[in-house]
């Protein structure tokens, strides 16, 4: 499913460049242990968390994930945001809970 339709079916606030909406993600892991992201999670996932700092950014590359979800409204530090753009990884907001934004990405299929 594009970046793009999940962003505007699920109300998300685009933190980084909006050039990056047509990525596609085909599932999703909710986690903020980091170690166990990079062992669980799988390549173009949507990954759901509330960690804000740069390391997020280091994993999703890793792995290759389609983009980070930041639930619960946290803010994102700067060098993370800073870094996400540098290297093309999506991140996006919402001030709903993980459980919450999962349930809702279910619903749309993903």
């Amino acid at each position: 499913m594009k970046l793009s339709s999940i962003i505007d079916k699920l109300n998300l606030e685009i933190v980084n460049s909006s050039e990056l909406e047509e990525k596609e993600a085909d599932g999703v892991y909710i986690g903020d242990l980091l170690s166990l992201v990079m062992s669980k999670a799988q390549k173009n996932n949507l990954w759901i968390t509330i960690q804000t700092h740069i390391n997020i950014v280091a994993v999703a590359t890793l792995v290759d994930l389609a983009g980070i979800i930041i639930a619960e409204g946290m803010e994102i530090e700067k060098d993370a945001i800073e870094k996400a753009k540098e290297v093309g990884i999506p991140l996006f907001k919402t001030d709903l809970s993980a459980y919450d934004i999962a349930c809702k990405l279910k619903e749309i299929g993903l």
